[in-house]
């Protein structure tokens, strides 16, 4: 199945919106709600697959892995963070051609040292700026498809300052990187200032519960971004869900109740896949007494 391209959709002027995807459950509802685009969270799925925080413990092996299923489940282009690279230049020219063959559309890397930390909690540090200069030139050297594109990420807003951190969002820019991504910015103005003095496309980060302020599409278009991403909401909102369904299991002994929502059995065997498992069984079954024989 063809994927829709990212690199066209920004060159048309199409706002890209995508949702972040935390596992495959998720993933099969969100084929049925429809997106274009998703975003696979180096936070999300490091608490999904591994029950561990987002703090450089998952390797690349690990994460490559969690990255190719999601691109086999999903009907959308996949939006892949690769946090650092995983090592030097070395490890992001690997990194680069990995999450390729895995089949995503873009893959974002960023500046922190390693080991790494999710950009909205402290105790950040960031490589000198040529560092992650080199990182931007061999990552997009790298690439083989170039409908493949490369989103350079800063975490410097909460170490250099804002205006630190946009002077290496315009360096990565200039270094190649086809999308650049000011993480954890603090405020609307900081938003609108970054989207005004950067002349490559903008991501912005929509991280509920984060330091970035949530905007609406129509509100993040209004400012100058060209692209966002929701890491944070089907992960919280999975959260909730159980948390509502394990204390009402929990104090009524059962599951079901009015306020607590179930999605269909029956709707997600469809969703899941098992139409094809019974299609195949009703053509290639036998009998008992055949299979005796």
């Amino acid at each position: 199945m063809s994927k829709p391209s990212l690199k066209a959709a920004l060159e048309s002027g199409q706002f890209v919106l995508a949702p972040g995807i935390h596992d495959m459950i998720t993933a099969a509802v969100c084929n049925k709600v429809g997106f274009d685009f998703v975003y696979a969270s180096g936070y999300w799925m490091t608490a999904s697959a591994l029950g561990l925080p987002d703090a450089g413990i998952a390797s690349y092996t690990q994460m490559v892995d969690r990255v190719a299923t999601l691109c086999r489940t999903s009907n959308a282009g996949v939006i892949a963070d690769a946090d650092t690279g995983y090592g030097g230049l070395l490890n992001v020219h690997h990194t680069v051609r990995g999450y390729e063959e895995a089949g995503v559309a873009a893959i974002q890397i960023e500046d922190q040292e390693f080991p790494k930390k999710c950009g909205h909690t402290p105790f950040k540090r960031v490589v000198p700026i040529i560092d992650m200069v080199e990182k931007v030139k061999v990552a997009v050297e790298a690439r083989r498809n170039p409908e493949t594109l490369i989103i350079a990420r800063t975490d410097a807003r909460q170490t250099d300052g804002f205006e630190g951190a946009l002077k290496r969002g315009l360096a990565y820019g200039d270094a190649g990187a086809d999308v650049v991504f000011l993480e954890a910015l603090e405020s609307e103005d900081e938003m609108r200032e970054a989207c005004r003095r950067v002349s490559k496309p903008m991501m912005a980060n929509m991280a509920d519960g984060g330091r970035t302020p949530i905007r609406s599409k129509a509100e993040m278009q209004d400012i100058g971004y060209n692209m966002a991403i929701f890491p944070a909401a089907t992960g919280l909102a999975a959260a909730a869900a159980a948390e509502a369904v394990l204390n009402l299991l929990n104090n009524e002994g059962t599951s079901l109740s009015p306020d607590v929502p179930l999605f269909d059995f029956s709707e997600f065997n469809s969703l899941i896949g098992f139409d094809d498992v019974w299609d195949f069984e009703r053509r290639w079954a036998r009998e008992p007494k055949d299979a005796a024989e």
